[in-house]
């Protein structure tokens, strides 16, 4: 607040409205390649590393924080003991209950590396030093999440390139590759149409082949400029339309569900195994351009169920299961919402019927917040 702007680069930042001077461009290299200008602000994720400890993070390594789970007291800064230098890091982690999977970008030979590090460590290992290659630009393709089947992990590059901004090179292509998860090798790399996405929802085998769900975005970064600063600043943001996003698969129809559908969530007892029927995402009942609403999209009878109170933008909706339960939406659906008035509580819904069972108000205010996850009593 004393010097009247931000002194460290955040994501909205990385769309700016104008490029600055050279001097400003040669900082921005400088701050950004040293890492001194990079947000340790870990507001994007929090997930339980599956040995007691739970972390928040963002697309900043130095960002990673651990936390009580019973208080949600800051611990302190994560370190990690290997010598695995990056400064980025995909924000969304595969965590099972014996190890912890990730990428980190390698700006030397433009591609990613997949890293793994067992339960109750601190060090990340290479799985194998080839790398995920990214064809063009001059550093490696944004990749703010992956897909995990059984067997493989599933990567989509797009033609985003963050630096010092984010560039969209339509010369550099779309592609999905497929990587052992046992051997880290790439077995497939296969060029799709353009298209963005951030969220995956899922993926699993089907026979010889893939299949991934995601919340798709069109040909363009038309959903990463509407998140710039400037932009959110702008007393004229919504007289544009957040761009829509669509579960891959044209599963229903955009005023089904409420458009924007986002931040997606399943059972995670059905994560990278085929036959899951329902998705719980937010979405955003126009004439909103955000995430005013929440949704449960039936695969299988291509339907939805909705909830929206106006006043409210709601945060990822995770799932959580009934002690006992054997149906896929047997359980409660949970989401942490912000209000116009600047108040907060957490909602929960009844997975089935996607009807408010009850809210917890909040004594503070509760900025918007995007992801969130289930903590039981014993982790």
């Amino acid at each position: 607040m004393a010097h009247g702007r931000p002194l460290h680069r955040e994501f909205s930042q990385l769309c700016p409205s104008e490029p600055g001077s050279l001097l400003d461009r040669v900082r921005n290299v400088v701050g950004l390649g040293s890492g001194t200008l990079l947000s340790d602000n870990a507001n994007i994720s929090v997930l339980p590393l599956g040995d007691g400890r739970v972390m928040c993070l963002t697309e900043t390594t130095k960002s990673s924080v651990l936390i009580d789970p019973e208080t949600l007291d800051t611990i302190g800064k994560f370190h990690y003991t290997d010598r695995l230098w990056s400064w980025l890091q995909t924000t969304h982690l595969a965590v099972t209950g014996t190890e912890l999977l990730t990428l980190l970008p390698d700006n030397f030979r433009r591609g990613h590396r997949v890293v793994r590090m067992a339960a109750g460590r601190n060090e990340r290992k290479v799985i194998d030093w080839e790398i995920v290659h990214c064809r063009g630009g001059h550093t490696p393709g944004w990749v703010h999440s992956f897909a995990v089947t059984e067997k493989y992990i599933v990567v989509l590059k797009s033609q985003l390139t963050p630096w010092y901004i984010f560039d969209w090179l339509p010369e550099s292509g779309s592609y999905m590759h497929v990587i052992c998860k046992s051997s880290g090798r790439t077995v497939a790399s296969v060029e799709v149409p353009p298209f963005m996405a951030l969220h995956f929802i899922n993926a699993y085998q089907q026979r010889d082949a893939i299949i991934a769900d995601c919340c798709e975005y069109y040909a363009d970064p038309s959903v990463i400029k509407a998140l710039a600063l400037h932009r959110l600043r702008s007393s004229g943001i919504n007289k544009d339309a957040f761009p829509d996003a669509r579960p891959a698969g044209n599963c229903a129809g955009p005023e089904v569900h409420g458009r924007g559908v986002e931040l997606s969530s399943i059972n995670p007892a059905y994560q990278g195994k085929e036959h899951h029927r329902y998705v719980y995402a937010c979405g955003a009942q126009r004439p909103c351009n955000f995430f005013n609403s929440l949704t449960k999209i039936d695969l299988l009878e291509k339907g939805a169920k909705n909830w929206h109170e106006v006043g409210s933008v709601p945060s990822e909706p995770f799932f959580v299961v009934r002690p006992g339960g054997t149906a896929e939406d047997d359980g409660v659906v949970i989401s942490i919402v912000s209000t116009m008035d600047g108040d907060g509580y957490a909602l929960l819904l009844d997975a089935t019927t996607f009807k408010e069972i009850a809210r917890v108000r909040f004594p503070y205010g509760l900025p918007f917040g995007f992801h969130g996850c289930w903590i039981p009593e014993k982790i």
